[in-house]
């Protein structure tokens, strides 16, 4: 640590209070004019520093009953979103959910929302919350995290030269974010415009036309036998890829565990249809077991397999399961909305062949193109906190070359 620097308490360098709410808190939410900004963990959904508004109000005997915040107050979350900083742009009340930290005037507040930030103070927050699904931190804990920090002028110093790198990374980020983009939408707009051709050499059936009918089978008869077994979130759906498959013995396979699949089926998860968990079954796979949430398509002699696989790929198919499936805390489609799909496709074998050729090196292109991508945006949040640790250790001389 450079000479000159403090380490100390968060406790001991600013006010740190937590909120409180009224209950019970319908009774208190309002809509007439005399109500205040009632700040909830969902106001800051979109946001990465500044709160400007809220959407609900309480009454004022609800504000009574919570923890005032004014304009320049840092809170800080401790459910959702738990940790992030944020700093108010208006005033109001918070909840339990929430901490409100007062600055004393020798910490610049843009210092302080990086020092937040930081991996530093981020580390030392997550490691004394406790809760498994859901982060929970005490108002003594919070007290007890060390922060470095500075004289003013060198704080100011510091947040200068922050700005400049962090906004060089943020832009670099999102310009491969858009890349990333960009190599999916050109993927799909092919398939798009494949399964739109419509000639004499194209026939027009719907799905349940072109699939043969599959086997069920129950493991608990042979309930000394091993098998694999997929169920729904054993299809990866970003890569479209088998993933997480369980070994079990028959004695142990779950009810929804049905589903015969050999070589070259497809199967489409009917559960959640806008996850889009559709994967083509590998010999690894050849007479396994998978989930009744799945629907298992085996074409026909005269349609090549990997067609299918596609066009369950399509924006259009997608758009159709998004209008069909029903349920709302447990949405799905039917196998035979699913049947009901109309696809266009060649009536060649061959010109099927050449079509799937087409689409798998076109396939594999982006998907390398979204790893590129994908890795380039890690590395700049690895550079992002690699900046912050810098800074908040005392070792921040110069802005580092920020990949463009």
């Amino acid at each position: 640590m450079k000479q000159g620097w403090e380490i100390k308490k968060l406790g001991d360098v600013c006010i740190v209070e937590r909120g409180s709410s009224p209950r019970p808190i319908n009774k208190f939410i309002t809509d007439q004019p005399d109500g205040v900004n009632w700040i909830k963990i969902s106001d800051t959904k979109g946001i990465t520093k500044y709160l400007y508004s809220t959407k609900e109000r309480i009454t004022i005997e609800g504000a009574k009953q919570s923890k005032y915040v004014k304009e320049g107050d840092f809170i800080l979350s401790n459910s959702m979103s738990f940790g992030n900083p944020y700093i108010m742009k208006t005033q109001g009340y918070i909840h339990d959910g929430w901490f409100v930290l007062r600055l004393p005037d020798f910490i610049d507040s843009n210092y302080f929302y990086y020092l937040l930030s930081s991996p530093n103070v981020q580390e030392q927050i997550h490691s004394l919350a406790s809760g498994a699904i859901v982060k929970n931190i005490s108002g003594d804990l919070v007290r007890q995290v060390k922060v470095s920090y500075p004289p003013l002028i060198e704080q100011q110093h510091i947040v200068a030269i922050l700005d400049r790198a962090l906004e060089a990374i943020a832009k670099a980020k999102a310009n491969a974010e858009q890349n990333l983009k960009n190599a999916k939408e050109i993927f799909e707009n092919y398939l798009q415009i494949v399964f739109s051709t419509k000639d004499e050499s194209w026939e027009e059936k719907t799905l349940g036309e072109l699939v043969q009918k599959t086997e069920t089978i129950d493991p608990t008869k042979k309930p000394n036998e091993e098998f694999i077994y997929l169920d729904v979130s054993s299809v990866n759906k970003e890569t479209k890829e088998i993933e997480n498959a369980s070994v079990l013995m028959g004695k142990n396979a779950p009810s929804r565990a049905r589903k015969l699949i050999k070589t070259n089926d497809v199967i489409f998860a009917t559960v959640r249809p806008t996850h889009s968990r559709v994967a083509l079954i590998t010999e690894e796979y050849n007479e396994q077991v998978c989930s009744t949430g799945y629907f298992v398509l085996r074409a026909k002699e005269f349609l090549n397999n990997k067609l299918i696989f596609y066009f369950l790929l399509t924006k259009s198919f997608n758009m159709q399961m998004e209008k069909l499936q029903k349920g709302a805390s447990y949405p799905a489609v039917t196998d035979s909305e699913v049947k009901s799909q109309i696809i266009h496709y060649p009536k060649s074998l061959s010109a099927q062949q050449a079509i799937v050729t087409k689409l798998n090196a076109l396939s594999a292109e982006a998907r390398k193109l979204e790893a590129i991508y994908q890795k380039k945006m890690e590395d700049l949040e690895e550079l992002k906190k690699s900046v912050l640790q810098k800074a908040f250790n005392g070792e921040l001389k110069t802005t580092k070359a920020i990949p463009k």
